[in-house]
């Protein structure tokens, strides 16, 4: 007779594929270091779905984003890119045009895209940049822009008049990190395809950001919890006591 398959807390029995994945956690006492978490989720990504599944970290910070001066929102470059291709929208006035198209920017006008976006809601690009004398028009968008995070903010270095390094920084795999209403900060940092040294260059680069980023008035533990896990496998729990010094350390190995 079949052994019938554990079932979660909620009742439901896990698919042979989860069956798997926990199979292979169960050999990692967590929560595991970072480059144990990075191994295991290798492992797990052997036994879970087949197409190319997108790599997330997850964090738990210790702020109280009530208060104006506990905001966490940056940027960081990740080392190994995203894994994917990242469509860059400029709108800018003047030489500023010609620059962005010298740096590569997949889309690129003024009135033209404002209206485009405003009367066909049109939106096939994943980082909008603007030039500060260019904010007038592309303000008028925030109803639309912002509920898709596609918003220009000078703290993103998404409003510039450095156009070509801001369009070279987001081609090269530039992210943002926010910390949502519940002090929950939600990063896609690579591809399944990835190596494992190529994802823990990335985690080591974000981590090492948001570490960076703790407001001077936070008190306690800043980071409460992380975890590393992918589209379809479950969440692996990191060890955050000596996390900031371990990303420090694989940053500097190179």
């Amino acid at each position: 007779m079949a052994t019938e398959a554990p079932e979660k807390k909620t009742g439901k029995k896990l698919t042979r594929r989860q069956q798997k994945a926990q199979e292979v956690l169960s050999a990692y006492q967590l929560p595991v270091s970072a480059p144990n978490a990075v191994k295991a989720l290798k492992a797990v990504l052997d036994q879970t779905a087949k197409f190319n599944e997108t790599i997330e970290v997850h964090m738990k910070l210790g702020i109280d984003t009530k208060q104006a001066d506990q905001q966490v929102r940056s940027t960081v470059v990740l080392p190994e890119g995203t894994g994917k291709t990242i469509r860059v929208c400029v709108v800018a006035k003047g030489e500023k045009i010609k620059e962005a198209e010298q740096a590569g920017a997949d889309f690129v006008g003024a009135e033209d895209i404002i209206e485009k976006i405003e009367k066909e809601n049109w939106m096939d690009f994943d980082v909008l940049i603007a030039t500060p004398d260019a904010m007038a028009m592309v303000g008028k968008l925030g109803r639309v822009l912002g509920p898709r995070n596609l918003m220009p903010n000078p703290k993103t270095g998404t409003v510039t008049f450095d156009v070509e390094a801001a369009v070279k920084a987001s081609k090269a795999g530039k992210v943002e990190y926010r910390a949502d209403k519940q002090s929950n900060v939600h990063v896609g940092i690579g591809k399944k395809e990835f190596s494992e040294q190529q994802i823990l260059k990335n985690f080591a680069a974000l981590t090492d950001a948001v570490f960076r980023s703790k407001p001077s008035s936070a008190k306690g533990t800043y980071m409460k919890s992380c975890t590393i896990t992918s589209t379809m496998g479950p969440a692996i729990a990191v060890d955050t006591n000596k996390l900031h010094t371990e990303c420090k350390d694989i940053l500097a190995a190179g």
